[in-house]
């Protein structure tokens, strides 16, 4: 069915008999599906992400209990879901930027278009403190290519007698990695940094450094569904390949890594361009029991033993 256009939008009046917080949420789901709307930011089908946007709406938390879902709403609530479902479907704006909010590693993150919104299957490793590879209580951990600071802050809570470093190149997203650090009262743990890959770092080496950086390639790119438009192309796009960043990663992480030091970094559907251009590297895949893939695993020393190849 081909999407409806903004003026079809059923009106408030029209939606008179729609009362409860559960008659919305079916509604805003239905309508996701009729408008053909992508689910793939943090969210797998329309009724989750329509129970998260109606609910987060109304400033109730998304696991609210069951028995407020026949409360009935008042106007003014509803004028605010019907807004945001209409924007969420007809301008295919996420729920996650229409909210200012998205959560990962069970906690919620301030996003706006100058980040991606978090969906790393990272967190799965974050959750499980990097075990096996990481043996021993990091002291020095870096987040690089940032964004939202997710990554970072929740490397933070899972090693709290570690120190994080998070950078990322655009000004943007290091402001509002600034205000999750804050509002998290992680200062104290996390520093954040703007510039090109590690060129604003300190002098230091890092026992593990993460990265989502930009990965799609130019093919992909344009073909991806309109709620990708949202997000900031610079964090996306990585060339014809979508290995532009990721081999600079490479060749330049083991001049940042210590002699048992690890970087994790996700190259999503690129990981099959990856994996041929650089056939001898022994890249560990893991695998996720809560979906996703893409994510490699190297040693520091690795790294070093091929720096040659990245070379080239």
């Amino acid at each position: 069915m081909a999407p409806v256009s903004l003026q079809a939008f059923p009106s408030l009046q029209e939606l008179q008999p729609l009362t409860t917080i559960t008659d919305w949420i079916r509604y805003a789901a239905s309508q996701m599906e009729r408008h053909e709307c992508f689910y793939g930011h943090g969210f797998a089908d329309p009724i989750s992400e329509a129970q998260y946007l109606v609910l987060r709406t109304l400033q109730l938390d998304w696991d609210t209990p069951e028995i407020f879902y026949s409360s009935t709403l008042l106007p003014d609530e509803k004028a605010q879901i019907l807004a945001n479902i209409e924007q969420r479907c007809v301008a295919k704006v996420p729920a996650a930027y229409l909210l200012q909010e998205a959560w990962f590693c069970n906690e919620p993150f301030r996003v706006t278009p100058d980040v991606l919104i978090p969906r790393s299957p990272i967190a799965e490793l974050i959750e499980t403190r990097f075990e096996p590879w990481l043996v021993q209580q990091p002291r020095q951990l870096l987040d690089l290519c940032t964004g939202s600071g997710c990554i970072g802050i929740a490397m933070a809570r899972a090693f709290p007698e570690s120190h994080v470093d998070i950078s990322d190149l655009s000004e943007a997203a290091v402001d509002i990695a600034i205000d999750n650090v804050s509002a998290k009262d992680l200062g104290y743990q996390v520093d954040v940094y703007q510039g090109d890959l590690f060129q604003a770092l300190p002098d230091t080496r890092y026992d593990l450094i993460v990265s989502n950086p930009p990965y799609v390639d130019a093919e992909d790119i344009d073909d991806m569904p309109a709620e990708f438009a949202h997000e900031p192309r610079l964090g996306l796009a990585a060339g014809d390949d979508g290995l532009d960043i990721v081999r600079r990663i490479l060749l330049d992480a083991p001049n940042y890594l210590t002699e048992d030091g690890w970087l994790v970094c996700e190259v999503g559907n690129s990981a099959v361009m990856l994996m041929e251009t650089f056939a001898d590297v022994p890249f560990q895949w893991p695998e996720f029991t809560a979906g996703g893939h893409g994510v490699f695993v190297i040693s520091a020393q690795d790294l070093k033993a091929h720096q040659h190849v990245f070379l080239q």
